[in-house]
């Protein structure tokens, strides 16, 4: 799959689903054993026996011939087409109606990966699908926080123990093995950063930084990680934007490039004062003063104009800055919590050498290593997963979308194996009927 469609929802197609009218009843049973079309009925579809005399009931008849309209996935028109064919029937692409929007389909994408997009809501037909994207932000954040190479390994082996399927309680759970895999790599890629294997045990040397020694810089660290991620929350919104309103839209929308230019002029101002780079600081207010105008005007126009519209500007710029510094702030978090992971795991070495003794003493040492290394697995874990998913809803996807689409959801009621005669021709509408659905 070509790497723009594999960011994009599925290409959707107007079609209409026409057929001589003695033709219909067997079209309409090929199209509900494809699962390729939703089609435009005035109800909410069922699966009951009567949901195909029900839609139709709802087919707009013209002379000799009717149809039913809906979208359909462009890859599955062709093959649609040459099944419906057998039935004198045909599937007529038509021209995308204005103010219309085509249900989302997401192909080709890990389901749990999914899961992180959907819960959130359904990705909009114009924008980017970000949900391997999000996946790889979230076992990232979620890797530093639990950073251990010890905890890491155990997610690991966790994760291939679902592949493997081999425990009938644990299939429900079989999609998730990848995500969790994946989530204990990067959790000992930071572990191995860190020193830290069940704690600091000695059995990995400190690679990079020792959490509790140098606290100061795994903060900084950690805002680093949150401007990357923020900056491709901005590029992915600025897409979104051009996509659903065009470059005009894209470029006063708060998500899009004036937010952009807002979030860079913050970093070159950062960068500027603590590197004592003069032409950096004035860059950095030029180019916020200019996404501060982009902004405001936006915003004017949202609001309506007027000295009423032009108040309201006001607070939600000054609301939108804040934000912008406490979504910023906020990915401090990840340091915190991987520091709470290290000191929690200090505190059970710290025991276990005290206890350390021949003897009944060594057993108990033994036994606090291990509770204290479940306990802390168990609450880090609950802990640094709620903190990612937190991080990925509030401070990424709000950049990433500002509305929500619908699902696809293909008609398709269970069928008799073959289809039956067909219906009365009173029982389908003429052009113009109101219960129809015209193309």
């Amino acid at each position: 799959m070509p790497w723009r469609e594999a960011l994009r929802p599925t290409r959707m197609e107007r079609v209409a689903v026409v057929a001589p009218e003695a033709g219909l009843r067997p079209a309409l049973v090929e199209v509900a054993r494809s699962r390729a079309v939703e089609l435009d009925l005035p109800y909410a579809p069922g699966d009951g026996p009567d949901e195909l005399d029900r839609a139709l009931g709802c087919a707009v008849a013209s002379g000799p011939v009717a149809g039913l309209v809906g979208w359909a996935p462009t890859r599955e028109v062709p093959g649609l087409a040459e099944r419906l064919a057998v039935h004198g029937a045909a599937a007529v692409p038509l021209v995308h109606p204005r103010g219309n929007q085509p249900p989302t389909l997401i192909a080709g994408t890990n389901r749990l990966s999914r899961t992180l997009i959907d819960t959130y809501g359904t990705v909009p037909y114009a924008d980017v699908d970000p949900s391997r994207l999000a996946a790889l932000a979230y076992v990232v954040m979620f890797g530093m926080m639990f950073g251990d190479v010890g905890h890491g390994a155990v997610l690991v082996a966790a994760g291939l123990v679902l592949r493997s399927g081999r425990f009938a309680r644990l299939a429900r759970l079989r999609r998730a093995w990848l995500f969790v895999t994946g989530a204990g790599l990067v959790s000992m890629v930071f572990g191995a950063l860190y020193g830290e294997a069940f704690g600091p045990t000695g059995l990995v040397p400190v690679i990079w930084l020792d959490p509790l020694a140098e606290p100061v810089q795994l903060m900084l660290t950690a805002l680093g990680v949150g401007a990357v991620l923020l900056a491709g929350a901005y590029a992915l919104g600025t897409v979104n934007r051009v996509h659903e309103g065009g470059w005009g839209y894209a470029l006063y929308a708060r998500s899009g490039l004036a937010g952009s230019g807002l979030f860079l002029a913050v970093g070159l101002l950062v960068w500027g004062v603590t590197a004592g780079i003069a032409a950096l600081v004035t860059a950095g207010v030029l180019v916020g003063a200019a996404a501060l105008v982009l902004t405001f005007v936006g915003l004017l126009v949202e609001a309506g104009g007027g000295g009423t519209g032009a108040f309201q500007a006001v607070v939600e710029e000054f609301d939108t800055v804040l934000r912008l510094g406490s979504n910023i702030v906020s990915f401090a978090r990840l340091a915190a919590f991987g520091l709470t992971h290290a000191a929690l795991l200090t505190v059970v070495w710290d025991g276990t050498t005290a206890l350390w003794a021949p003897g009944w003493r060594a057993a108990a040492a033994v036994l606090l290593l291990v509770v204290g290394n479940v306990l802390t697995f168990g609450l880090e874990a609950l802990v640094a997963g709620i903190q990612a998913l937190r991080l990925e809803y509030y401070e990424l996807f709000s950049r990433v979308f500002l509305s929500e689409g619908r699902p696809f959801r293909p008609w398709a009621p269970a069928l008799d194996a073959d289809p039956a005669p067909a219906g009365p021709a009173s029982s389908l509408h003429s052009v113009g009927s109101t219960e129809g659905r015209h193309p």
